[in-house]
């Protein structure tokens, strides 16, 4: 059985997971936890229910996905995971934010960057399994992270509950954005509960048919 916690974080209220089984290996995904309390908040989450996290998860590069790197390999140890084509977007995070445009401020040491992703990788933790698809669109490495046995589906910034993410930022390519949903997330089971990197989870199902974006 696999737990999902989510922390919503950031400036732009982004969605941070920590994910575990009964073994209690986890996984982070997207640690844009921004200001110190919101990282301490995850901190004392993994301590308090006695995690050992083993991955350090991005799906994509983007600075509010990515805030609170320094923080989990400060703690744990763990270098960020990342699809190759996004590694450079993480790898200097104050530069980012200035280039971003976006009014927000960075001066921490971005970690260094650790394994990186590919299509059809499987990041394993406790008792479970995450494939890795790339669904470039939103940024050139974007990727989801799907769960077969748990029919799950972390989506970032590909998709989101009757939306999808932005494509007008360096990277981004509406063609590729169209493709990954309609030749990738489309063919996953029906049935999949997406949690997206922004606002509320969703169903599979639901999006296929209702999202206009699949049209």
């Amino acid at each position: 059985m696999m737990d999902i916690k989510c922390f919503q974080v950031n400036p732009l209220q982004e969605n941070c997971y920590v994910v575990n089984d009964d073994t209690k290996e986890c996984v982070i995904i997207d640690c844009g936890a921004y200001y110190e309390a919101e990282r301490q908040a995850v901190v004392n989450y993994l301590d308090e229910q006695q995690l050992k996290p083993v991955h350090l998860l991005c799906t994509h590069g983007h600075f509010d996905h990515a805030f609170g790197n320094d923080t989990i390999y400060s703690r744990y140890g763990l270098k960020p995971e990342i699809h190759a084509d996004d590694a450079y977007l993480i790898a200097d995070m104050a530069q980012q934010c200035v280039d971003m445009g976006m009014g927000i401020g960075y001066n921490r040491p971005s970690p260094p960057v650790g394994m990186l992703l590919h299509e059809g990788d499987a990041i394993t933790f406790g008792n479970h399994r995450l494939r890795v698809i790339h669904t470039p669109g939103h940024s050139k490495g974007g990727v989801c992270f799907y769960c077969a046995e748990e029919s799950v589906v972390f989506t970032g910034d590909t998709l989101f509950r009757m939306s999808v993410g932005r494509t007008d930022l360096p990277g981004g390519s509406w063609a590729q954005l169209t493709q990954s949903l309609t030749k990738k997330i489309a063919t996953l089971p029906h049935g999949t509960t997406v949690y997206p990197g922004h606002g509320p989870a969703t169903n599979l199902s639901e999006e296929v048919s209702m999202n206009p974006y699949f049209s």
